[in-house]
């Protein structure tokens, strides 16, 4: 069963908590702080593999999630790192978090970290220093990413087959391929995208059959809305007409205006128009209706086959091997094009994390103080905030970050609540 599209839940692993501990030796009266460091979350990472063409596991297994971190214990001793989970995907799988595309798997053994588990906490052995011989201080481990993922699948092909139902398409594949979709005489024969691999010469072409279009595709109508995604992706389109249609020119403008309803860069896109079926025919009105479709085709090459006879084959192959040779060789000169440009200017990764901002609003009368950033959210989740020690050490980090500065020059004062990453607490210790 082709399955194309589907929706998992992403769970990366929790990080383990730091652990409090002293050690207790004989006739060591008060050891020092021994507590060990929680162990780092799994991460979910994703795995383009060849072989797989549709999304059909994801519907039957929908929750991804990876291990947890063990917590951290006596005598150093640091917790266990959960496992990253792999999940592999089609090549071509594309992943989206709250609508916006988050990994682009378009290549074999690809990999991508699509959720990222959460940090283990320190122990009390980690704080210990000169001034501070017995920290009862241990941090949490941070939650991992968590969130529902929508994957879309896009085939990655070459080359792909398009034009009206019947047209010859599933014959062409599986003659010139080694897939073996399913033919017949009627419509609608190819319910499901299907990928061949054709040899010519020295060389060979992945070519995509998608079901055929009618009037009205990229609407809804018939089976072509549902699968005109994975013509994006392929280098150049094959045209396929049968050479019995009455009126030839019709049926390709018809299909131009359907894949440029879908997606206006369809029609730019290299093509290669072919009359299928020409079997029976007389050269006299193959080269009539080849006539014909040169007067609306522009610059685009026209040709005509029959899978039947196994006749005109070969000139098909080697033109869309020329043409995909050259559409991939622009697709590179235009990645490189990207990045001769003027440098950018930006912010480090680092600076980025350890900027923040201080939002003064009003709760139910209240006036909280919210203050946002990277790196003093990521403090505060590894904050137990029923721990005075801990809640004491957020408190120290804030004032070095200069964010108790800011917080004092907005208005706020010793018994203000303050919220971080969904926690409140007062300003200043309270007892």
């Amino acid at each position: 069963m082709f399955v194309d599209t589907a929706k998992v839940f992403v769970q990366a692993g929790r990080g383990g908590d730091g652990a409090v501990s002293f050690r207790r030796e004989i006739y060591v009266e008060k050891g020092g702080p021994d507590g060990g460091d929680g162990g780092k979350g799994g991460d979910v990472v994703f795995l383009a593999v060849e072989g797989m063409n549709t999304l059909i596991d994801f519907r039957y297994k929908p929750e991804l999630k990876a291990e947890v971190g063990q917590a951290g214990s006596k005598r150093d001793r640091h917790g266990k790192s959960g496992a990253t989970f792999y999940v592999k995907v089609p090549v071509g799988t594309i992943v989206k978090r709250d609508g916006r595309i988050i990994a682009d798997l378009i290549a074999r053994d690809q990999e991508v970290v699509i959720a990222r588990g959460g940090d283990g906490g320190f122990g009390n052995a980690h704080f210990k220093s000169s001034v501070r011989q017995t920290p009862r201080i241990a941090e949490k481990g941070e939650d991992g990413d968590t969130f529902e993922a929508e994957l879309e699948l896009k085939l990655l092909a070459d080359v792909g087959l398009v034009g009206f139902p019947n047209a010859g398409k599933s014959t062409f594949l599986s003659v010139v391929s080694n897939a073996r979709p399913e033919i017949a005489d009627y419509a609608f024969t190819t319910l499901t995208p299907n990928l061949g691999v054709a040899d010519i010469d020295d060389g060979s072409l992945l070519i995509a059959d998608i079901p055929g279009l009618i009037e009205g595709a990229s609407q809804g109508k018939g089976l072509g809305d549902a699968f005109l995604r994975h013509v994006e992706r392929t280098a150049v389109l094959l045209h396929m007409i049968d050479a019995y249609t009455d009126d030839v020119v019709k049926a390709y403008e018809t299909i131009r205006n359907e894949l440029s309803s879908y997606n206006t860069t369809l029609v730019d896109r290299p093509e290669i128009i072919a009359l299928t079926k020409t079997e029976g025919l007389d050269d006299e009105l193959i080269q009539m209706q080849v006539d014909a479709l040169k007067t609306v085709a522009g610059d685009t090459p026209v040709l005509a086959f029959s899978s039947q006879a196994h006749t005109g084959l070969k000139e098909v192959l080697r033109a869309l091997r020329k043409e995909v040779e050259l559409e991939r060789a622009k697709e590179a000169e235009e990645v490189e094009d990207e990045f001769d440009g003027l440098p950018v200017i930006s912010l480090t990764s680092e600076q980025v994390a350890l900027s923040w901002k201080v939002k003064p609003t009003e709760e139910d009368g209240i006036k909280v103080y919210v203050v946002e950033g990277t790196k003093i959210e990521k403090f505060a989740r590894r904050t137990h905030f029923d721990s005075p020690e801990g809640l004491n050490r957020l408190r120290d980090i804030m004032k070095k970050m200069g964010i108790t500065h800011a917080l004092n020059r907005a208005g706020a004062t010793g018994d203000s609540v303050i919220r971080i990453d969904n926690e409140t607490f007062t300003l200043l210790d309270q007892h």
